[in-house]
């Protein structure tokens, strides 16, 4: 509920700042005091643009601040999503800067107007007669009939299997678009792959090819020096091994002279080892290398092959043509499993499709069941605010597809008199019916539904004093669960209230400004009589005014 209301520099406020309580608050005050610019005001806050004409004084800002109780909206979510401090007594505030800009803060967090615009959504709901008018909208009027019906929860299921219908419809669609572009990739991609297949590529076999390629092309040079190195090696006038043999018999007689001279002896004997050996293996390679034309033709277009797809990729190593390949094979396979997975796709979307109607139809199945019901309490309720005739024809047809909130498109139909046609509610309902059928709808979602605090703006007005009064025992009934304002002209209306604000305007120093007070018994007695006399109260006006307070 509303608690506090400060509002600075605003239109003919210099500074007001006002107290309210739980229960019925009515206000008052002649046309022109100011009641218009304190909803203004407060509309401010409750995420309204802003507008530079309404300061006060060009040279200061305006600032409108509001202290709400909120512990039983249940907002804490709505604090946590947009990271805002939540606190019971959550203070909003409105500044507009002489620049023409504006600033919005909840708990001294800035935030967007969207933001603001959607929290006070939620904690006043101000009504006018003009505003009557939403009674016309289908999505007002499932509103009122989902309340009654309890669907809340049914809803938030609806709503879930909505997003999630909508989800994988896209999700098909981009599947076959993907399809429609990738179809005309697809022999493309597949032949680029198939090249790379076919070269059989893997880690390290460039350097493997470029070195058996340089093997082939050099293997004349390669026998030549192998002949030359084995003929070293076994020549028997010069070489290495004859002498080496000597060299070993030399040591052997001296290893008996000394450790140093066997050690020595150990060393010839193992570097004779290792070159019988290395001369082995000469020999071996001098046997097994010989020419060969057709495998160095073979490498050398292997080699070639790399050397192409390299240049057309734009890469320069095998490993970024397994890149390449990869990524290919990834695409080839999407395409061709693309068949499938739209299959797969179509298939989840079917069965979302009708678990989405299966809640669709629990919905209107609870809407056409609870219909009557508010078709009674409605007519009852209209009764007693002096529509005795007024009747409604409430039926449901099927929208065309999915909405927010179904599969329901709701005919409110409303005669005022006996024997009248059925109509359209804003063609047939004059703006005092509209105004007494709002507050009956009001009355009965009280019952069902927890509502912010509610103001009417002189909703009253064109109606009778009798069943103005009937209006002010609607609000204060409706007043004993939440918090009511009623800014009206009838005094039939205000001595209902709780508590009595007047909205007045004073002249001081050739300026004049706006008051608001909150009225004592004897000030509400003399402000009633006024209402029902005028400014010469007389004692007639006066018993009268008396009479309605008690």
């Amino acid at each position: 509920m509303l608690r506090n209301l400060s509002i600075k520099n605003y239109a003919l406020i210099d500074e007001l700042n006002v107290s309210f309580t739980k229960g019925f608050t009515s206000i008052t005050g002649e046309t022109g005091a100011g009641k218009s610019i304190l909803l203004g005001g407060l509309s401010l806050v409750l995420g309204k643009r802003a507008d530079l004409n309404a300061l006060r004084r060009n040279d200061e800002k305006c600032i409108i601040e509001a202290e709400f109780e909120i512990a039983k909206y249940k907002l804490n979510d709505f604090f946590k999503i947009h990271d805002l401090d939540y606190e019971d007594a959550t203070i909003i505030r409105r500044e507009i800067l002489p620049s023409g800009k504006s600033r919005a803060f909840i708990n001294d967090t800035p935030i967007t107007l969207a933001i603001l615009s959607q929290l006070g959504k939620q904690l006043i709901d101000v009504h006018s007669q003009h505003e009557t008018m939403q009674l016309a909208t289908n999505d007002f009027q499932l509103k009122v009939v989902d309340a009654l019906a309890d669907n809340s929860s049914l809803l938030k299921n609806y709503e879930k299997q909505l997003i999630s219908y909508k989800t994988i419809s896209k999700e098909l669609v981009d599947l076959l678009d993907s399809q429609e572009s990738a179809t005309k990739e697809h022999d493309y991609n597949s032949f680029l792959l198939q090249e790379l297949e076919s070269a059989t590529l893997k880690l390290g076999m460039q350097e493997e090819l470029e070195e058996q390629y340089e093997q082939l092309n050099n293997v004349e040079n390669i026998i030549e020096q192998l002949a030359t190195g084995h003929t070293l090696l076994n020549d028997e006038q010069i070489g290495i091994l004859n002498l080496l043999n000597e060299l070993k018999l030399v040591s052997s007689k001296l290893s008996n002279f000394g450790t140093q001279y066997k050690l020595l002896s150990e060393r010839i004997q193992s570097v004779s080892i290792e070159l019988d050996d290395i001369a082995v293996e000469l020999q071996s390679f001098q046997d097994n290398v010989e020419a060969n034309p057709q495998l160095l033709e073979e490498v050398g277009a292997k080699l070639q092959t790399l050397f192409d797809l390299q240049k057309k990729h734009h890469v320069s190593n095998v490993s970024d043509l397994l890149d390449i390949k990869a990524h290919l094979e990834e695409k080839v396979s999407v395409t061709e499993n693309l068949d499938a997975n739209i299959k797969a796709k179509e298939k989840e979307l079917s069965e979302t499709k009708q678990e989405l109607q299966h809640l669709a139809k629990q919905l209107t199945d609870s809407r056409l069941k609870i219909l009557p019901q508010l078709k009674k309490q409605l007519e009852e309720s209209l009764v007693v605010l002096g529509m005795a005739n007024a009747s409604f024809k409430i039926e449901i047809t099927r929208a065309s597809d999915f909405k927010l909130n179904g599969v329901d498109d709701l005919t409110f139909l409303f005669s005022a008199n006996k024997g009248a046609d059925y109509g359209e509610l804003k063609k047939v309902a004059s703006g005092g019916e509209l105004s007494r059928i709002m507050l009956s709808i009001k009355s009965i979602l009280a019952k069902y539904e927890h509502l912010p605090t509610l103001m009417f703006d002189e909703i009253d007005t064109g109606v009778s004093g009798e069943i103005s009064n009937k209006m002010g025992d609607i609000m204060l009934a409706m007043s004993k669960t939440m918090q009511i304002f009623s800014i009206t002209h009838l005094p039939q209306v205000a001595s209902k209230g709780d508590h009595h604000f007047k909205v007045y305007k004073i002249d001081e120093n050739g300026v004049t400004h706006t008051r608001m007070k909150q009225l004592t018994v004897e000030e509400r007695i003399v402000e009633l009589a006024e209402m029902l006399g005028g400014k010469d109260v007389s004692d007639s006006a006066l018993a009268h005014a008396r009479q309605l307070l008690n």
